[in-house]
């Protein structure tokens, strides 16, 4: 590697890849290959090998940006931040804080994202504060916390996936969102094991499968409960492993056996002997794993749909036990990270819980401000964008663009229209930045150093590589200055510092003892180390900078502390001696099947499924914005079947509509008989007349508050010419 050369990681999804920055002469950088870090092997898709273009001039915000007279305006960072700091104050006098609302993005990096949760909380004093990592795996969060005691995505490495004898991949196409992932299920199948993948599609992922089951959108807790009912038939339950890990048995296996292989059948349209051969593949094997992503997680049942996955898992011995377990594929890029350090409404750093008295006392005493001060846990994302204009005047966004990612979008884009005041920190003019009073320009990864957190709870270090251009600040100058302007006498700001290590030691003494302990972890380790895997306590006489090999001990598991003892190695495998629940044991959850909540009908006959493709991220804000990524995927799309466009008398490319009953999209037609007759599907990348959001559904899973964006009620209309 030249000497000149930064190692770093992908600003996009959730692998974090590594990478090498390199700088050019006109103050540029270019990616090379960084094939030391485990989890990517110097292996890049096309998003990451293209991100600094969107750094250039010209595509990124230079100057902060002001509304005047109904246009945004360049303005000084001086005006910029005191109309904003006018804003929030008029509106909390008015209005009292909690018409104050804060909106974070599961980009921000931990520093950030605790900053933001601490300012909402003793700047704001509201509790108004959610993120966009609600829309990501908040289902299988609260799955994996009522089964296990705790959330985490991938509870063991990726490197274990290729070791293992079967993958049951539900509700992902990584071959398009997570590229370099695809290796580890490649090498799962040289070396004997087998992957099933369950998609309403014929993914590019689906076409590796040794098996692919083609559920309707909305059955796959259907699916999981008859693969559970089948287990039990055919005597595959692990008696001793149920006995002696796990507790609630019984119930779950009352409702799974309500759910017999015909019924199942009938909900989901896959046939009794795939079902069949499913669990033979899963359970012949000595080890498994079902992995699960935003198919079955964005739904309104998306929590009992998870812990129907969850059950089948542990009534076969496949949880808490080498190389065997259940696992959630993170999407964001520090959407793991994003939650747990007090972006969520109902959470404080170190994944402590807001209505938890020890924890607030906790939180607060590294805070320096009195328990009872904070507020409570407030509204989720959906339902505090919802708020917009009525009982919250006022929002700070920061990392996020719900004009084209939230559900039922145009109804959000009008609420956003509707506040008072809108402040946004970007990169990049977004279509919910061009709607702002004010719009800030802030740093990107290349330009700051901070940490994030992978998909495998691996806590890593991205390093600055560039100076950022003139004009341009950090998010954590933005709270430090804000909080000087709003705290009055206070001296708030002092508790807002600008320098990212020394946030993220105040991230590591608030998390400490917490679910998610950071407290073992520095930026000295980080450096040295492809990453730290949570929970890493800090051990008293510990070396800071302790090079240690990652432990495959249980959750919590810690070596002998006293004067010079190493330091804790991390925890890469969890559950391996005991669950995080209070008697050790994991939890069965009994679920039952039911219907999506907007079921077709004959004005509404079709079904509307949405997701990704590989050469676009999220909503598109920045990699819309780069020129080879355009190319590939210049815009949206409608698939659908052969039958179904004979049916509207549409060819490819011609353009049709996809109506609901929360608004119409227009987009090309993809014909393909890789999906299924009864359904389409949208990419959700794109605004405008093909914004597919436009059409979602925002009813709501009653435990994780995760939208239903994965299944709708459409019809499905030829436009004409």
């Amino acid at each position: 590697m030249p000497n000149s050369a930064t190692p770093t990681h992908c600003p996009y999804c959730a692998l974090q890849c590594g990478m090498n920055l390199t700088p050019l002469q006109d103050g540029g950088v270019a990616v090379v290959e960084r094939p030391d870090f485990p989890v990517n092997k110097g292996a890049l898709c096309g998003k990451g090998r293209t991100a600094p273009a969107v750094l250039a001039s010209g595509v990124r915000l230079s100057s902060p940006l002001v509304r005047s007279g109904g246009t945004l305006t360049p303005a000084t960072w001086e005006e910029a931040l005191d109309r904003v700091a006018e804003g929030l104050a008029r509106t909390r006098t008015e209005h009292g804080p909690d018409a104050c609302g804060v909106f974070g993005g599961g980009g921000l990096t931990n520093e950030k994202a605790y900053s933001l949760g601490k300012f909402a909380r003793i700047v704001l004093g509201t509790s108004q504060i959610d993120y966009n990592g609600r829309f990501c795996m908040s289902s299988a969060a609260a799955a994996g916390m009522k089964a296990f005691g705790l959330d985490r995505g991938l509870p063991f490495p990726l490197e274990d996936i290729p070791k293992t004898g079967c993958v049951i991949l539900v509700g992902s196409n990584l071959a398009e969102t997570m590229p370099p992932s695809l290796r580890y299920f490649t090498e799962l199948r040289e070396n004997g094991g087998t992957l099933i993948v369950i998609d309403p599609r014929r993914t590019k992922t689906a076409e590796q499968a040794d098996l692919h089951l083609a559920p309707r959108p909305g059955t796959d807790l259907a699916l999981a409960l008859g693969l559970l009912h089948l287990v039990v038939a055919e005597g595959r339950v692990d008696e001793e492993y149920v006995r002696e890990r796990t507790a609630g048995w019984e119930d779950a296996r009352a409702a799974a056996m309500a759910h017999w292989p015909e019924y199942v059948e009938r909900i989901t349209g896959v046939s009794v002997p795939q079902l069949r051969e499913t669990v033979r593949m899963f359970c012949e094997p000595e080890r498994a794993m079902v992995l699960t992503a935003r198919g079955p997680e964005q739904q309104a049942k998306g929590t009992d749909t998870v812990g129907a996955w969850i059950n089948l898992c542990l009534a076969t011995g496949r949880a808490g036990r080498p190389l065997s377990g259940y696992g959630c594929l993170t999407g964001q890029g520090n959407g793991q990270g994003g939650r747990e350090h007090g972006q969520k409404a109902d959470q404080l750093p170190g994944y402590r819980k807001l209505d938890d008295p020890a924890a607030r006392r906790h939180v607060a005493e590294v805070w320096g401000v009195d328990p009872d001060s904070l507020p409570g846990p407030g509204r989720s994302a959906y339902e505090l964008l919802d708020a917009l204009g009525t009982d919250i005047r006022s929002l700070l966004l920061m990392g996020s663009n719900p004009v084209v990612s939230a559900p039922r979008a145009a109804h959000i884009e009008e609420r956003i229209k509707s506040l008072d005041f809108l402040a946004v920190c970007d990169v990049v003019l977004s279509e919910t930045a061009a709607l702002a009073d004010v719009v800030l320009p802030v740093t990107q990864w290349a330009e700051e150093t901070g940490t994030t957190t992978n998909l495998e709870g691996r806590v890593l270090l991205r390093r600055r590589a560039i100076t950022a251009p003139e004009g341009v600040r950090s998010d954590l100058e933005v709270m430090h200055e804000l909080a000087a302007r709003l705290g009055g006498e206070r001296g708030l700001e002092k508790g807002f510092p600008t320098d990212p290590e020394e946030v993220f030691e105040e991230l590591r003494r608030a998390s400490a003892g917490g679910p998610a302990d950071y407290s073992g972890i520095t930026y000295g380790r980080l450096a040295e180390e492809n990453g730290v895997f949570w929970p890493c306590p800090a051990v008293p006489g510990a070396e800071d900078h302790e090079d240690e090999e990652g432990s495959a001990g249980g959750e919590g598991t810690s070596p002998a502390v006293g004067s010079g003892s190493p330091a804790h190695p991390g925890t890469p495998r969890l559950f391996l001696d005991r669950f995080a629940t209070p008697d050790g044991r994991a939890r069965f959850v009994p679920v039952s099947y039911r219907a999506i909540a907007e079921e077709p009908d004959d004005e509404y006959p079709v079904l509307l499924t949405t997701g990704r493709v590989v050469a676009q991220y999220q909503s598109g804000a920045q990699t819309r914005r780069v020129d080879e990524l355009n190319a590939a995927a210049p815009g949206p799309f409608v698939e659908l079947h052969p039958r179904l466009a004979a049916r509207l008398g549409a060819a490819e490319g011609d353009p049709v509509a996809v109506v609901s009953r929360r608004g119409r999209a227009v987009a090309p037609a993809r014909i393909t008989t890789g999906i299924r007759p009864d359904t389409v599907f949208m990419p959700f990348h794109w605004p405008g007349e093909g914004r597919a959001n436009t059409l979602t559904n925002p009813a709501l899973d009653p435990t994780s508050r995760m939208p239903e964006f994965k299944a709708c009620a459409v019809r499905v209309e030829a436009v004409k010419s």
